[in-house]
């Protein structure tokens, strides 16, 4: 897959607005709505006295008072919009009061002051000694101190002038402003959400939904979707990812036949390449897996696919404690050094005389040569004494070892063999649960996550290859389903099947 796709850019620059969005918001929310802040709004602005009954206001009814020229009720709200308190010192007016409240050629009859419930202390700040007071068009108020969210209002009686003049609240704030807020008046419907909150909603869903779009089109179809036959063949070890991924292509893909024939790691690389030799156009038809690097022999073309963990499995009837074997204790059991457990592990007399099982696999398998590189440094030594590893009754001087085709018949036979010993590619065995026991090899468990992490020094694992005849032809099956390993998909199955994927831990794999 290439990294410059159009999806993989499409996917960055919508993921990168999300958090642009949201960054933004947070720089929004603590370097304005924190400020100190005080909103104002007109909540009614109504005509009445001389004259006002002809057009009655729906909300005041029939108010009409006497002997008073283009009366006018005015409510006004002033509260706290920030998010810090507002104390009495904040207000930066020299006089006593702290705001003057204006209204633009009309003059102040009357007003009087409200608050809600359970802040009814504000009302205490609105005496004369504090400058609450009022002449001709200004209502002069005191230095409120309020608590974010708190509010009050001023019910003004004005006259000499029609209502809906201008209103404006002048002051200013320590490290904050006064300024008229965006809020409806009372029958007007509430904005659930400030105008900021909504942008920011309306950007991160079509973040979410052009990664969603992306997703569910990437997951529909591989990019490069191909008909025809392939066939995969190789490491039997690899098998349960390839035997998976095979599978969902051909759900995905219409057309698809891909043939899984597992035989090993070295007998598939070579038959890829004796199939070469005879019908180039037959051998592009075929990727072969393998543990460890095997095709630069017939120079064939390989794909670093995964990190591949093995182990060594013991009968569940061999404790060999948490430290395991050291390495020189493997490679004495398979120079058949040693014939009994007891041999090994002294002082255990439930092994002592229990006869050692060497239950391997043949010179095709990959398992075996990533074993004989990274553990034995050297060829298994010990030679095949067995065909279908039963220890000669009764026990001779020799060490009994056989040769068994793949991964699973290695299991089944220790799993079945008192005293028996294998390897195994790590998944697999696990699968097993408490049929077979996992061998630490100095202490190291065989454990796929501590690799990853960098903790662990455990020697028994490789590189799992893909090898082709040559560069797969753009548009074919092979190079198709070789991209295909490189979707989100595919490196989850190869995951979820206990190898480390290359793509993701590129370090891991040289």
């Amino acid at each position: 897959m290439e990294w410059l796709s159009i999806e993989n850019v499409v996917a960055v620059g919508t993921s990168a607005l999300g958090i642009l969005a949201s960054l933004g918001m947070l720089l929004y929310d603590r370097r304005v709505p924190r400020r100190k802040l005080i909103g104002y709004r007109v909540q009614m602005d109504s005509p009445i006295g001389d004259g006002a009954s002809s057009d009655p206001n729906p909300r005041l009814g029939e108010f009409d008072v006497p002997n008073m020229a283009d009366a006018s009720l005015v409510l006004l709200r002033i509260e706290n919009d920030g998010a810090q308190s507002i104390a009495g010192g904040d207000y930066t007016a020299s006089e006593v009061h702290g705001l003057t409240a204006e209204f633009t050629g009309r003059t102040v009859q009357a007003v009087s002051v409200t608050q809600p419930s359970g802040i009814e202390h504000l009302t205490s700040h609105f005496t004369d000694v504090n400058g609450f007071e009022y002449e001709r068009g200004k209502v002069y108020i005191p230095r409120v101190p309020l608590n974010p969210g708190d509010h009050f209002k001023l019910l003004v009686l004005l006259s000499g002038g029609p209502a809906e003049g201008e209103v404006k609240l002048i002051g200013g704030l320590r490290d904050g402003r006064v300024h008229r807020n965006s809020a409806p008046r009372p029958d007007d419907k509430l904005r659930t959400f400030s105008l900021p909150a909504r942008l920011v909603s309306v950007v991160l869903t079509l973040a979410v939904l052009g990664l969603a779009g992306i997703i569910l089109l990437r997951d529909g179809n591989p990019i490069e979707c191909e008909q025809g036959e392939l066939t995969v063949t190789g490491s039997t070890a690899f098998e349960p990812v390839v035997e998976t991924l095979a599978r969902q292509y051909e759900n995905k893909c219409e057309g698809a036949d891909i043939s899984v024939q597992t035989r090993g790691s070295e007998d598939g690389v070579a038959e890829l390449a004796a199939l070469g030799g005879q019908s180039q156009n037959a051998a592009r038809s075929v990727i072969a897996f393998s543990d460890g690097p095997m095709g630069e022999r017939w120079s064939l073309e390989s794909k670093r696919v995964a990190l591949s963990v093995f182990t060594l499995v013991v009968h569940r009837g061999v404790e060999l404690g948490s430290h395991g074997l050291s390495l020189r204790e493997v490679r004495d059991i398979y120079a058949g050094r040693y014939q009994r457990w007891g041999e090994v592990v002294p002082g255990t007399a439930e092994i002592a005389d229990l006869p050692i099982v060497l239950v391997s696999r043949g010179d095709e398998s990959g398992t075996r040569q990533i074993f004989q590189d990274r553990v034995l440094e050297g060829w298994e030594r010990a030679p095949s004494t067995s065909l279908d590893c039963e220890p000669a009754e009764p026990a001779g001087g020799t060490v009994t070892r056989c040769e068994l085709g793949g991964t699973s018949a290695v299991l089944d036979k220790v799993a079945e063999t008192p005293g028996a010993i294998g390897y195994s590619e790590l998944t697999l065995a696990e699968a097993r649960g408490g049929e077979v026991r996992r061998v630490p090899l100095g202490g190291d468990r065989p454990d796929d996550r501590q690799i990853e992490l960098g903790g662990s020094r455990y020697p028994y694992k490789d590189v799992e290859y893909a090898y082709t005849y040559g560069t797969p032809r753009p548009g074919s099956l092979a190079a198709s389903f070789l991209a295909y390993l490189d979707e989100s998909t595919s490196q989850h199955v190869i995951r979820d099947k206990g190898h480390l994927p290359c793509l993701r831990e590129p370090e891991l794999c040289v």
